[in-house]
C-alpha cells in the first residue's frame, strides 16, 4: 500500500479525532464564593423601631403610622452637612454618605425606593429620621441618594416614593 492510500485512509480517522470534545476538567467540591454584600440602605447603625404619637411642627399636625402600601409622588430634597454625625428619630446616626432619608410619617426604618421621574433613575435607602419640615416636599434623602438620583446640585426633584414592604417587614421584625 503505497503512502497516499495510507494518508487518504488516515485523513478521516484525523478529522473525526479532532472534532471529538475532551471532557471538561472536574469540578471542585467546594467552590469559594464572596460573601454576599450588603444591600447599601442595610449599612449604618439599626436604630429603633418607631412609629411615634401625632407630633406638631410650624403649625402643621403629622400623624406617624406602619404603613407597608405607601406609594405617592411628590418632592424630594436632601439634607447633608449640617446633620451629618447627628442622631436621627429612630437613633441611628445619620451619615450623609449612606443610602438614607427622612419621613414625616413613615415607620422607622422602613425601605423605600425613590424614583426621579425627571430622568427615571432608581434607588432603595433606609427610612431612618423625621423631615422634611418645608411646605410641598415629601421626603429628604442624603446627599449620597440624591446624587444618585441625579439631583444634587439642583436640590429638589420630582420623585416617586414607595415602601418595600418585605425589606421594610424584616427590618422592623429585626429591631422589635
Amino acid at each position: 500500500m503505497s503512502w497516499t492510500s495510507r494518508l487518504s485512509l488516515l485523513l478521516p480517522i484525523a478529522l473525526l479525532a479532532a472534532c471529538a470534545e475532551t471532557p471538561p476538567p472536574p469540578e471542585p467540591d467546594i467552590i469559594a464564593r464572596p460573601p454576599p454584600k450588603k444591600p447599601e440602605w442595610m449599612l449604618g447603625r439599626p436604630g429603633k423601631c418607631k412609629v411615634g404619637e401625632p407630633y406638631q411642627i410650624d403649625g402643621i399636625t403629622y400623624f406617624p403610622q406602619l404603613e407597608w402600601h405607601y406609594n405617592k409622588t411628590g418632592t424630594a430634597s436632601w439634607y447633608g452637612p449640617g446633620f451629618h454625625g447627628r442622631v436621627t428619630a429612630n437613633g441611628d446616626i445619620y451619615d450623609e454618605m449612606g443610602m438614607t432619608a427622612a419621613h414625616p410619617t413613615l415607620q422607622l426604618p422602613s425601605v423605600v425606593q425613590v424614583t426621579n421621574l425627571d430622568n427615571g433613575r432608581s434607588v432603595l435607602v433606609r427610612v431612618n429620621d423625621r423631615g422634611p419640615f418645608i411646605l410641598g416636599r415629601m421626603i429628604d434623602l442624603s446627599k449620597r441618594a440624591a446624587r444618585r438620583l441625579g439631583f444634587a446640585k439642583k436640590g429638589t426633584a420630582r420623585v416617586r416614593v414607595k415602601v418595600m414592604e418585605e425589606p421594610s417587614r424584616m427590618l422592623w421584625k429585626a429591631c422589635k
